[in-house]
């Protein structure tokens, strides 16, 4: 499991996930199971953990455990499944948004900057649209769109214009090394992280996965039981602020309501502090340190 993926956070986010050992537990980003199993390792014979992963590579990753329930599809149909499975609320639920080890350092799935390969990039291998879908199609302004809201890429208009030109002189971006050699041309400011949020972005739009964590943490508050625990761990900003928004106010556009009495009006309360990984941890591994855990508590 170690191999595939690393989990970050681990006794910190499972210490404050875990509240009844008999409970009913939701991990939504099964990957190389290292949470799941500390969850199991927590739970009694009593306890139950129901698990997602849309990546098919994800299930060689099962744990042989009879009180484990894996279910094969996006977070974002929580709600959906939970009805599905007619069971009661849950305890807790766990969320690591991060892309696993393996899906970076395989060269197939083109994820990484790192090799020369198809621009895949989906974390549903089912799925039909790919990055190199993204950029061979859309046109100027979309990919302006793509680049800036999901990559914060400085010179996303200039970008965008010179993968359209590209485009229309009759070169393909379908590999890695297109679009690396695109972006040498092109960079601002360090080489290494321009390149990193021109793949952030495009990943994002292939996976659709701004759209799909709020849907997973609006339904995801509504299986939960009072006192259940939503422990989330985002990896960029724009993750972390959907989140912080969420669990300040009940609701992914971060809008206070209150009652008559200016009460506020929300089903979850957020703690105060951000959990970071410790320097220790952050030495030992290095895709841990831009890691930030919000913990939420339903009311």
């Amino acid at each position: 499991m170690s191999e595939y993926h690393e989990p970050v956070l681990l006794k910190e986010s499972i210490d404050r996930l875990i509240t009844n050992t008999k409970g009913t537990y939701v991990d939504v980003t099964f990957g190389g199971g290292g949470h799941s199993k500390e969850i199991l390792n927590r739970l009694d014979s009593e306890g139950k953990l129901i698990v997602f992963d849309q990546d098919n590579e994800a299930q060689e990753n099962l744990i042989n455990d009879e009180r484990i329930f894996f279910i094969d599809s996006n977070f974002r149909h929580i709600y959906r499944f939970w009805k599905w499975l007619n069971i009661d609320l849950v305890d807790g639920i766990l969320a690591d948004l991060g892309v696993s080890s393996h899906q970076f350092d395989v060269d197939y799935r083109g994820f990484s900057y790192r090799f020369d390969a198809p621009l895949d990039m989906r974390m549903n291998e089912d799925s039909s649209l790919t990055a190199e879908k993204v950029l061979m199609t859309y046109d100027a302004i979309q990919l302006q769109d793509v680049f800036s809201r999901y990559g914060e890429v400085r010179n996303s208009r200039k970008l965008a214009q010179e993968v359209v030109k590209l485009k229309k002189s009759g070169r393909m971006l379908s590999t890695s090394q297109d679009l690396n050699l695109l972006l040498d041309s092109l960079y601002v400011g360090d080489k290494m992280k321009y390149y990193s949020q021109v793949y952030q972005a495009l990943r994002i739009e292939v996976n659709d996965e701004m759209s799909a964590l709020g849907e997973m943490l609006t339904g995801g508050l509504k299986i939960l039981k009072p006192g259940g625990k939503f422990v989330v761990i985002s990896y960029h900003s724009l993750e972390d602020r959907m989140v912080k928004k969420f669990m300040k106010s009940g609701n992914i556009e971060g809008k206070i309501i209150k009652d008559a009495y200016g009460r506020v009006l929300s089903d979850i309360k957020m703690e105060k502090k951000i959990i970071l990984p410790s320097e220790e941890e952050q030495n030992i591994n290095v895709r841990s340190r831009s890691a930030k855990m919000r913990v939420g508590e339903k009311l």
